[in-house]
Order: C-alpha cells, then structure tokens, then sequence
C-alpha cells in the first residue's frame, strides 16, 4: 500500500513539473512585404528585382523571437526586374531553369539574438536544385497590434550575400558583366496567426 501511495504520489509530481512551451506562428502579410535582390551589372550599376508570389512561416516559443525558425518558398517564375525580356532570359536555361526549378526556398537552422534587435539567422537556402548553408543577417523592427484583425504584426528586414555560383546560375556571365554576389533583402511584415 505504501508503494502505491508512493507511486500516486511521484506520479502527481511529474504531472504537474511539466512546463507547457506555446508555440506562435506568423505568417507573411504579401501586401505589405517584399523578397527582393540586387546584382552589380557591369561593376558600376545596380539591378534590382524581386520575387511576386512568396510564403514566409515563422514559429516561435519566445517573444524575442531568439529561437525562432523561419521557413520560406518562393515561385522563381514570378521573378520581376521590371523588363519582361530579361526576365524572361533569367527564367531560362542561363539561369533560374524554372521549368526544372521553379520554387527556391530556405529553412532556418538557427536564429539568434547579437544584440538589441539584431539577430544572425542560420540556414539552407536551395536555389536552382542545390542546397548550401547560409548566413543572414535581420533586424526586427518591432510589433504592433493590427488594429483590424487585433492580432500581433512583427516586421523585419533580412540581408545577406550568396555567391550564384555557388548555386548554378548563370555560369556563363563571369563579372564584371554580372556579379558573382547577390544581396538579397526582405522587408517583412509577419501575422501572428
């Protein structure tokens, strides 16, 4: 009897040691967020584009968003540099290949505090059928509540550099016709859902 009493009661201890950890899940706000790039043309000039249809997906346990993971896909054939023909081109065999490859996407691995609102996001980015690890750099600008649906909306923006030659796009444009790096840069507006 005494070893059930015993039992029952470690039983209860355990029960109630636990620590529910909830989880908030945002979702991008499209109207209001941008996943964009900007390639040296020539060494002198900037060409700039962006990605039309694109999903982001951020969970997280804390408010601070320091173990957050973001998950990201893009539809590579809504690429838009604001000249139909070059897009055209970029869509094809000398580069993106988006009848092979039509989405790119990136998943974190690690999302860090440094300090402030400033955070290191770690992760895999695959574009153009290849997979590599990458560095990102994000400042979160804040939350607010909207004042519509009185849910909370977190902004961010995102940056970082990768090398397209690292991904297979277009290995036949060597600079300084066409850097070898490429910024890339999201302004994010984020629903909590």
């Amino acid at each position: 009897m005494k070893t059930i009493k015993i039992t029952l009661m470690l039983a209860v201890v355990a029960l109630f040691s636990f620590t529910v950890v909830e989880q908030f899940s945002y979702s991008v706000d499209n109207a209001h967020s941008r996943l964009g790039f900007t390639i040296k043309h020539m060494g002198i000039s900037d060409l700039n584009g962006n990605f039309g249809k694109f999903e982001t997906k951020i969970t997280t346990s804390k408010a601070d968003f320091s173990d957050a993971v973001v998950e990201l896909s893009a539809d590579v054939n809504t690429i838009n540099t604001g000249n139909e023909m070059r897009d055209g081109h970029l869509k094809g065999a000398d580069f993106f290949e988006t009848e092979k490859f039509p989405t790119l996407t990136f998943k974190s691995t690690s999302f860090k505090l440094v300090k402030g609102k400033n955070y290191k996001i770690e992760g895999d980015l695959t574009m153009h059928g290849v997979t590599k690890k990458v560095t990102l750099n994000a400042i979160h600008y804040g939350n607010v509540e909207n004042p519509q649906s009185k849910k909370t909306v977190a902004g961010f923006k995102v940056t970082g550099v990768v090398k397209r030659s690292e991904f297979g796009v277009g290995a036949g444009f060597a600079a300084p016709g066409l850097s070898d790096e490429v910024n890339l840069i999201a302004d994010l507006e984020l629903g909590q859902n």
